[in-house]
């Protein structure tokens, strides 16, 4: 079995990583994601709220815009991943970052 998540390739850039997830910039449409380190499609509520909350504190580290998650999970869908996506938008491209 291939699991591009799994893989974890650094094709795209990356904002955190540990042992529970990594979150970098998705490659198809320039959002924030993470990405639960498990291969499973369904993590525990306590762990979706972990991943969630990192996700949200890469988001306000990072840029400046409010988001919502998406984790209808279209492109691979047996692997958790979630997306941070400009309110009243889906795709990232040209958001503006934080200066840090």
């Amino acid at each position: 079995m291939h699991c591009e998540l799994c893989e974890a390739a650094r094709i795209t850039p990356w904002f955190y990583e540990d042992e529970v997830c990594w979150i970098a910039e998705c490659e198809i449409c320039a959002v924030p994601m993470v990405v639960w380190r498990e291969h499973d499609a369904a993590p525990p509520p306590e762990v979706k709220a972990v991943l969630h909350e990192r996700l949200a504190a890469v988001v306000g580290e990072h840029f400046e815009f409010e988001h919502y998650v998406d984790d209808h999970m279209r492109q691979i869908p047996d692997h958790y991943h979630a997306h941070a996506r400009p309110r009243g938008g889906f795709f990232g491209h040209g958001l503006k970052r934080r200066s840090l």
